[in-house]
């Protein structure tokens, strides 16, 4: 049994990552806890000798002059018998039997390691996981739950749910599906369970990476991002700038014939994107922000609040679909918007 535990530990600090020595405290306190609760017995010491692959138990009791509990003490009378070497006060040591170690060694060994396995995994899972903590990652889908929506994903690191509520409104993910997601959170669960990841496809964050990974002057800082508003599946505003007055931020994003855009659009099951150019005017950026509408005239107060001229035929467009346009317009610049519409001669 020694020998088998060693190289099962060995074998597990090679494939899992746990250290041999962590994994071996942790067989001592498991084996000195069923030793206690097997005999009763007040105190255990565990000999571990790695090098020769050896362990061996031994209960401990004090020598007294009268015993008062046999589990934990020993008469002067006895101890003598044992050894002459022996005094009251001193501790004699005796070795539990090998049967009956390499049974409950055994066991609490295999409950050791088992659990140690589980922690090792669970560790690496959220140390990866943490690595990608407000990243975009690739995915798969592997199961689907029809009674509420969620989908499993694998994502290369481990299993894990996308909830319903983080999928962008109207998807009908199936088994099989490539998508990326967004990863929001990893955090330990309580006793017992796994790590707790939590995944996003709505996240507005998740526009903003998938940005800069797919727009190369964004992943070499050509050009920044400034802000993102994003009502997921319907529509998004990103405002962007160049650090290059060579290079046009719009244009960069968009690509040749839309190309560029066209496949970020195409994984946000067709959301519209408007790619505004960021000013530092505030003028300027709200205008812009109202894309696709053209302004006439921005009134701003210096403080969050803007007036905003449109010709009459405008109107709608500047507002959107149930406000939706003015809504992330507001979102984008941080201001509040009012708009107008007037007649034009």
């Amino acid at each position: 049994m020694n020998a088998e535990l060693f190289d099962a530990l060995e074998m597990l600090e090679k494939q899992k990552g746990i250290p041999v020595s962590y994994m071996l405290e942790k067989v001592e306190a498991a084996l000195q806890s069923a030793f206690k609760k097997e005999y009763g017995t007040a105190s255990v010491r565990i000999a571990i000798n790695r090098e020769k692959k050896d362990m061996r138990v031994y209960r401990q009791r004090t020598v007294v002059e009268e015993v008062n509990d046999p589990r934990c003490e020993i008469s002067y009378e006895d101890a003598k018998n044992i050894s002459r070497r022996y005094e009251i006060g001193t501790v004699v040591e005796e070795e539990i039997k090998p049967k009956t170690f390499g049974r409950i060694s055994a066991q609490t060994a295999k409950q050791v390691i088992v659990q140690g396995i589980r922690e090792a995994e669970k560790s690496n899972i959220i140390r990866e996981y943490e690595k990608k903590r407000e990243e975009v990652i690739s995915a798969v889908v592997t199961k689907r739950d029809d009674t509420n929506g969620n989908v499993e994903v694998d994502t290369g690191t481990s299993t894990a749910w996308l909830q319903k509520n983080d999928q962008i409104p109207g998807e009908n993910l199936q088994v099989g599906d490539r998508i990326r997601v967004f990863v929001t959170e990893v955090r330990r669960e309580l006793e017992g369970s796994g790590p707790l990841v939590t995944l996003s496809r709505t996240h507005p964050n998740m526009l903003k990476r998938m940005f800069e990974a797919d727009i190369p002057e964004i992943a070499d800082g050509t050009v920044l991002i400034k802000g993102v508003a994003r009502e997921a599946g319907s529509r998004s505003k990103i405002a962007v700038l160049s650090r290059d007055p060579e290079v046009d931020a719009v244009g960069a994003c968009i690509g040749n014939r839309g190309m560029r855009i066209g496949g970020i659009v195409e994984e946000l099951r067709g959301e519209k994107i408007d790619v505004i150019a960021f000013s530092e005017k505030p003028e300027e950026f709200i205008a812009a922000a109202l894309s696709p509408a053209s302004v006439l005239e921005v009134e701003f107060d210096g403080e969050r609040n803007a007036k905003v001229v449109v010709a009459g035929d405008q109107l709608s467009l500047a507002i959107g679909k149930e406000g939706q346009n003015v809504r992330l317009a507001a979102k984008l610049t941080g201001c509040k918007i009012d708009i107008k519409g007037v007649k034009q001669n």
